[in-house]
């Protein structure tokens, strides 16, 4: 009697271990497939002020940090201020990279029907990227919503990037403590040069290099055009288009160190 129970002691302890152990492997496996996520915002807004110009995100600052990321394992959701069909602008697929994205049945399915903010749980994701196009700069600054997104991703030891003027988005994030999320870090975008250079700094509701200057921003900045990456603790910012692959390239860097 007594060897029977210590033999179904023993087998109920062995259980107990086996699925102790499945369990901790099914947890790791769920937060390592829940951090190979990646939420890139676009804008919802399609018009450049009064000019009757059509705006909204840049295609190619979309594409080339989608395919590297994509390419790395990542898969890319996507949020816009008002959820829906993202309006687009550079729309050329003579562009290899464009291309290959937006013929991709998946992501334009997701492009085209983007997420709202409600919808999206900080704590699923590793990275998140502002994707530029003149729109940003309407809608994405002040919106309170993707701001605490940002604000949980970061302090979550995530990463928050931006390229042009995606990081009108950053303006106004604060982190837990007070402090603008840009304050006292290396950061760039679309500059104010540039921004004369295509005739809008009139048209744009504010200026975008001045504005994260005001926030306590280090910015830093090329010539017109030019590719130029700031990175600065988990922060990753781009000037224009050109540099767009590089911030996508930046950001993996960090991804691989964290991991």
């Amino acid at each position: 009697m007594k060897n029977a129970l210590k033999k179904i002691a023993i087998m109920i302890v062995v259980i107990a271990t086996i699925l102790s152990y499945h369990n901790q492997v099914f947890a790791q496996t769920k937060h390592s497939n829940t951090m190979k996520k990646i939420l890139f915002v676009v804008t919802s807004h399609d018009k450049k002020g009064n000019t009757g110009e059509t705006t909204g995100y840049y295609l190619s600052e979309v594409a080339h940090p989608w395919e590297v990321l994509h390419k790395a394992g990542y898969e890319i959701d996507f949020v816009s201020p008002k959820g829906g069909k993202a309006p687009v602008d550079g729309f050329n697929l003579e562009d290899t990279v464009n291309k290959k994205f937006w013929e991709n049945a998946k992501y334009h399915t997701k492009i085209e029907n983007t997420r709202k903010p409600s919808q999206i749980k900080p704590k699923e994701y590793a990275a998140i990227f502002y994707a530029g196009g003149h729109g940003a700069m309407w809608d994405l600054a002040d919106n309170k919503e993707l701001a605490i997104i940002a604000q949980k991703i970061y302090e979550n030891n995530g990463i928050v990037s931006a390229v042009c003027h995606g990081p009108a988005g950053l303006v106004n994030i604060k982190l837990s403590t007070g402090k603008y999320l840009v304050e006292g870090k290396k950061i760039n975008a679309f500059t104010n040069e540039e921004e004369i250079a295509v005739k809008l700094e009139n048209v744009v509701p504010f200026a975008l290099e001045t504005t994260l200057i005001e926030r306590g921003a280090k910015f830093e900045k090329s010539g017109l055009w030019q590719p130029h990456v700031a990175v600065d603790q988990r922060v990753v910012t781009g000037q224009n288009p050109q540099s767009a692959k590089e911030v996508g390239e930046a950001v993996l860097k960090l991804l691989s160190v964290k991991q």
